[in-house]
């Protein structure tokens, strides 16, 4: 999952329009390069399968419970509005939401089980706890199945297809057309094909966050969906990146990653 986490952290400084940057030139990390919302959720629900494994009611409960408790520990880090209701209010009905907040928190869910129609599972079951609107599980579905078919062998293409005839997202359009009039929006349907799109025009970790951060929009969201994918592909993250990140991580989450990660050996 630390693939979403770095993307998260890379494309954080051009986040909004206002802040958009239209080119793959750019340096990787700035003073202003900081982990946000998309960093504390996805460790959020490592926590809850790690803690559930095994029942998925109980899964459920732990994801809920550690989204509760991750987003009390950091809650200054660019939540939405609706989602930051939830957390103050302490709710656990979803919301409706088809927002990609439901797509850059899944990572863990592709890596945590072995086969697809368990993952998909999974991936509906993280992401309708707040986005139950069909958009919000669908886009966390088409990321999860990415990421699992990554890493498990599928090419570019395979994964291309699948998704395509899966998620019926168009997969078609290329950066450059996507490019010029694209902005910043939240919506699952208006931004995971694009981060998908950013994967598979990709020749390695850097050149995906690269080419995701480049589209504009929401750039640390979309760039944590690509590197999510690109690290299951490309067999992980770039030990200098990889660095970079943990130099700007609060200890308490990289010690929930560091656990995530002994736990996977584990299971």
């Amino acid at each position: 999952m630390f693939g979403a986490i770095a993307g998260d952290i890379i494309g954080s400084p051009y986040e909004f329009t206002v802040n958009n940057i239209k080119t793959t030139e750019f340096p990787l990390f700035t003073q202003k390069s900081i982990f946000t919302d998309d960093t504390v959720m996805t460790v959020a629900v490592a926590v809850g399968i790690m803690k559930g494994f095994g029942n998925i009611e109980k899964t459920k409960e732990n994801i809920i419970q550690a989204m509760h408790l991750y987003g009390h520990m950091f809650p200054n880090v660019g939540y939405g509005q609706k989602f930051y209701l939830w957390l103050c209010n302490k709710d656990r009905k979803p919301y409706n939401s088809y927002g990609n907040g439901s797509a850059m928190r899944v990572s863990p869910v592709a890596w945590a089980y072995n086969d697809l129609a368990t993952v998909e599972d999974y991936a509906k079951l993280s992401a309708e706890i707040t986005h139950n609107h069909s958009e919000g599980i669908k886009g966390a579905c088409a990321t999860a199945s990415a990421i699992y078919m990554a890493r498990t062998g599928a090419s570019q293409t395979e994964i291309k297809q699948y998704i395509t005839l899966r998620y019926e997202y168009n997969l078609e359009r290329s950066l450059a057309e996507i490019r010029p009039q694209y902005t910043h929006v939240e919506s699952c349907q208006e931004s995971v094909p694009q981060a998908i799109i950013a994967f598979l025009e990709s020749n390695n970790f850097e050149d995906a966050i690269r080419k995701a951060v480049s589209l504009g929009g929401d750039s640390d969201t979309i760039a944590a969906i690509t590197g999510s994918i690109a690290e299951a592909f490309y067999g992980g993250v770039p030990e200098d990146i990889m660095q970079q990140c943990l130099l700007r991580l609060d200890k308490r989450l990289i010690q929930a990653i560091t656990d995530f990660n002994h736990w996977l050996k584990r299971n």
